[in-house]
């Protein structure tokens, strides 16, 4: 009553039936962790291009504005400056001097300098400049020449990273994959096995109404009829559970595909016969281990993260290498000093080379460069670690789908033998050579071989799964999250 109640508030999905691809399409839309992979290749993208950049000439503009307090004077206070006379005698210039009118020689002052007989008064203000307000500015356009090989690496890092967030990406998306399939064949488990207590039940309810009228006759006891209603209410606990069951693992599905808890779907393998197993793929007893670590993303991912650790080594290299750019820009300012001192806008253009060639560190960049060459070797140890493991995986899983077809193929035989077992069971009872006890433990055994051959059949198909996830041939629906 509980399940029907549940069940009864879900929201229906449609008249449409829902396939597996359909599911699997829908979480992988709605699933945060793809959302925030697709996020991650694009800012891989967009990292890539802005490292490209950098091989390209930088425009950038610099301008500023400054109140000073005082104003700028060349001089402390007026100044007097000595004058000279040119001599034609001499052919030359002289200074003008006060000289002794008895001598003729030049007259010296306290201080030991000579006494100039005529100045030239250049006044303080005169070399005084209004600096109140300055306005200045620069045009500079930086283009790299040498860098070492730092521009290079830093693009294939980016490139690497990119691609790097596309196959973590696809991993992820296999990994929802699988958590779809899980919950779906739940749901198609739960499902098969609701339809069987229903069936067990009304075996049961069948065998209860028989023998309440034989216990009418006379020719079954009370005690007979006493053990049939215990299995049957047993029965029917172990169909609510069942009903209980098939509502939360239908809520599980929902929530993996995106969709709220309570939407009801219908799903296209609900009712689906023990034939869709021969859709899948059956288990080989080799694989071309270099065909597999090609084809799985996540082994993709940590061979791009040893390239992109060999690419960090270079930029370590590139500080131990000189740099070399050519840089020209315009500059100007009010005031200005091109023509004097002048109160507008003026500037010019200059061009000029930097280099920088690093000299002594201490060996700190040295160390810095083996640091990151040891961090490379560790990539490529964890690398060759997860191949191993792969390899791993790759044997059990397919150890195990074999495993799941030969179970099946065994539980077919059983549910075969269980059925005649039942028939025979009910045949004899009808003629009175078997008791009740016979009829079910003919039931409990044609209830086990059932319900032993669901799960057998629900495990094919995940094995399977399983199985293409660790070769890496799962097939993901191919969709842009851009649209």
């Amino acid at each position: 009553m509980a399940a029907v109640m549940l069940f009864g508030g879900m929201t229906a999905f449609g008249g449409d039936v829902v396939s597996l691809d359909s599911c699997r399409n829908m979480a992988l839309r709605s699933n945060k962790r793809m959302l925030i992979g697709n996020e991650s290749v694009k800012q891989a993208h967009y990292q890539n291009r802005e490292a490209f950049a950098a091989y390209l000439p930088a425009l950038d503009f610099t301008g500023g504005y400054m109140y000073n307090q005082k104003n700028l004077s060349v001089f402390s206070k007026d100044q007097l400056l000595p004058t000279k006379t040119f001599n034609l005698e001499k052919q030359d210039y002289e200074f003008n001097l006060v000289k002794n009118p008895m001598t003729g020689e030049p007259i010296k002052g306290p201080d030991g300098q000579y006494i100039p007989e005529t100045v030239a008064l250049i006044p303080k203000d005169a070399m005084t400049f209004n600096i109140h307000n300055v306005f200045f500015g620069a045009v500079t356009l930086t283009q790299p020449v040498f860098m070492g090989g730092k521009i290079v690496a830093m693009n294939k890092i980016t490139k690497f990273a990119e691609n790097l967030a596309k196959e973590m990406r696809s991993n992820e998306a296999e990994n929802i994959v699988y958590a779809v399939d899980a919950a779906y064949w739940q749901v198609v488990s739960l499902k098969a096995k609701k339809k069987l207590c229903d069936s067990y039940v009304n075996l049961l309810d069948t065998l209860h109404s028989n023998v309440n009228a034989m216990v009418e006759q006379g020719v079954a006891t009370r005690s007979d009829l006493l053990t049939v209603e215990v299995k049957l209410n047993q029965a029917q606990v172990d169909q609510t559970k069942v009903d209980n069951g098939l509502v939360l693992s239908r809520m599980a599905l929902a929530q993996v595909c995106g969709l709220p808890v309570d939407t009801q779907m219908q799903l296209e393998d609900e009712d689906c016969s023990m034939e869709s197993i021969k859709s899948t793929t059956p288990p080989a007893n080799d694989y071309d281990m270099e065909d597999v670590f090609a084809r799985r993303p996540d082994l993709r991912a940590l061979a791009l993260g040893v390239k992109i650790y060999e690419q960090k080594a270079n930029v370590e290299r590139a500080s131990m290498m000189p740099n070399l750019a050519v840089i020209g820009s315009y500059s100007f300012s009010n005031p200005n000093m091109f023509n004097g001192f002048s109160r507008k806008f003026d500037g010019g253009f200059n061009v000029g080379a930097m280099l920088t060639v690093p000299l002594w560190h201490w060996g700190g960049n040295y160390n810095k460069y083996r640091a990151a060459k040891a961090q490379t070797k560790i990539a490529q140890l964890e690398l060759e670690d997860a191949r191993e493991m792969v390899h791993l995986q790759v044997s059990q899983s397919a150890f195990k789908a074999q495993e799941a077809i030969k179970t099946f193929n065994m539980t077919e035989t059983n549910l075969s033998k269980a059925n005649e077992n039942l028939r025979q069971a009910n045949l004899g009872f009808r003629e009175g050579v078997m008791t009740v006890d016979n009829v079910m433990e003919a039931q409990t055994a044609w209830l086990k071989a059932n319900s032993e051959n669901i799960d057998a059949m629900i495990d094919v198909h995940l094995c399977d799964v399983y199985l293409s996830k660790a070769l890496g041939t799962l097939v993901t629906p191919d969709f842009n999250s851009e649209k």
